[in-house]
């Protein structure tokens, strides 16, 4: 392996750190790495040429007060395949707020378990001075890498191969003063744009806009709440922008107090459906069972009806793990096992107005990916994560037929965890699932970390190849894949 080492981050963490999401496959690592020709075991497939992007939460100081995983800063890795060889680069996310707190030396803003005005400077986010970490996703949009955060701030622009930072995306400038955008952009490969939207506690409380293929903002409207919501993710089809209005968010009397506190509401699913130029009044709203969504799958037209696929909470499905260190007990809603994830199918009639619901199946899983070129078409296939009980960490790789039901589980052995696994489709693939699945996985029994390819036909088998990086990589969820093209 032919590594070098391009910097070294000056971490202010506990040296004696034993914060569950710091630790452990947790770990953040301050090390940025090239490596133009990493070790790779078997053969790296002919037919897989593009690029695999993963960003994850990886602090470099603490937050003020309490921390929470999704505090931490930003970085990178990316892996490169072009004609069966591939090389690899991690690096941070270079936020303003990273920048700020280097150059202090310190923290200088509360994370998401504390109360705003317990940071020391103003910041980012829907529910205000919060450091905008950029940590959340990564897509690739106009040939660019471009990284958000879940609570909306900027779109920080990279090169995808060599991960140079390019700056901003100028386009956030004719945006709502203060809102930013949120994580989970959509990019539709058929038509080169970029859907979006944002949240904040001022009304008309949510945005839906459009970026076209040369990255400029080409549509922007205001989604009208009933209050301030927490949405985290949106689908889209061939015609329609799919959004929500989810009874998960913050309570109302203690957010009148300056607190964040987040409870489940007895109010209805709602489901906002609009023509992807649509303006206010072409909105439909849909009404469904109360529950929750982190993550949609995909979404597509069937005659009249407009079909969503998520991954649906239900406590009473759940199971809690007991016996769990007491660090861990604030995270509990971060167990999909806990909080009973697991895949569904809402149906919405166009004409009628009614609304068909169900489980795709029975058993749990979350963080599903599709093949990127059925994005908003009618698919089959979704290949997902399954968790290890009572922790955010990936412990197993699902794939399932949404025609049929059939699953297919790849277990990691015990000590490895994963990283969300996005399907790259072949080159000249025909069917649906012709291609391959990546992950990036931590392994705590040999301290080390590998990008593991799957047969996407076949996960069960296990990999048919390995690459091997210059450290272990602390977990992460978000990941993109983005071909050649």
């Amino acid at each position: 392996m032919k590594s070098t080492l391009i910097s070294e981050a000056k971490s202010t963490l506990p040296r004696h750190d034993d914060h569950p999401y710091r630790t452990g496959p947790w770990q953040p690592n301050m090390r940025e790495y090239d490596v133009i020709e990493p070790v790779v075991n078997g053969v790296i497939p002919a037919d897989l040429n593009g690029v695999y992007l993963r960003n994850t939460e990886n602090p470099v100081h603490d937050s003020l007060g309490r921390y929470h995983p999704f505090d931490g800063d930003g970085m990178l890795h990316s892996l490169c395949f072009e004609n069966g060889r591939c090389e690899y680069r991690n690096r941070f996310i270079l936020t303003e707020g990273l920048a700020a707190e280097n150059k202090a030396g310190g923290p200088l803003w509360a994370g998401l378990r504390e109360r705003p005005e317990k940071s020391l400077r103003d910041g980012w986010g829907a529910r205000t001075r919060l450091k905008d970490s950029s940590s959340t996703d990564v897509v690739v949009h106009g040939g660019i890498a471009a990284t958000s955060f879940y609570q909306c701030g900027d779109i920080y622009e990279h090169d995808p191969r060599t991960l140079q930072p390019l700056g901003k995306a100028s386009w956030t400038q004719d945006l709502t003063p203060g809102w930013g955008v949120s994580a989970h952009t959509k990019v539709d490969e058929a038509t080169g744009e970029m859907l979006f939207f944002n949240y904040s506690t001022e009304a008309p409380y949510m945005h839906y806009g459009v970026v076209d293929r040369h990255r400029a903002l080409v549509h922007y409207i205001p989604i009208a709440l009933p209050g301030p919501r927490l949405p985290h993710d949106m689908a889209f089809t061939d015609h329609y922008a799919i959004l929500n209005d989810l009874p998960l968010f913050w309570d109302a009397d203690a957010l009148s107090h300056g607190a964040y506190a987040v409870r489940f509401h007895r109010l209805p699913s709602r489901f906002a459906i609009v023509p992807r130029r649509g303006q206010p009044e072409d909105v439909v709203w849909f009404e469904a069972r109360p529950g929750y969504v982190l993550h949609w799958i995909n979404a597509y037209e069937s005659g009249d009806e407009v079909i969503l696929d998520g991954y649906r909470q239900d406590p009473a499905r759940g199971v809690k793990t007991k016996g769990l260190p007491a660090g861990l007990a604030p995270f509990e809603i971060l167990d999909i096992n806990a909080i009973g994830a697991h895949a569904y199918r809402w149906r919405f009639n166009l004409k009628t107005g009614a609304v068909t619901e169900g489980p795709l199946e029975e058993l749990l899983s979350e963080f599903g990916m599709i093949n990127p070129r059925v994005a908003g078409k009618p698919y089959r296939y979704s290949w997902a994560m399954t968790t290890k009980p009572g922790w955010f960490l990936f412990d197993g790789l699902l794939r399932l037929d949404a025609q049929t039901g059939k699953r297919q589980h790849y277990k990691f052995p015990e000590g490895v965890f994963a990283s969300e696994s996005p399907m790259a489709p072949a080159d000249n693939g025909i069917d649906e699932d012709d291609g391959y699945v990546l992950t990036f996985t931590t392994d705590m029994n040999s301290d080390s970390s590998q990008c593991l390819i799957f047969d996407a036909h076949d996960i069960e088998p296990g990999p048919i190849a390995s690459i091997e990086l210059p450290q272990r990589i602390c977990v992460g969820t978000h990941a993109y894949w983005a071909g050649m093209e």
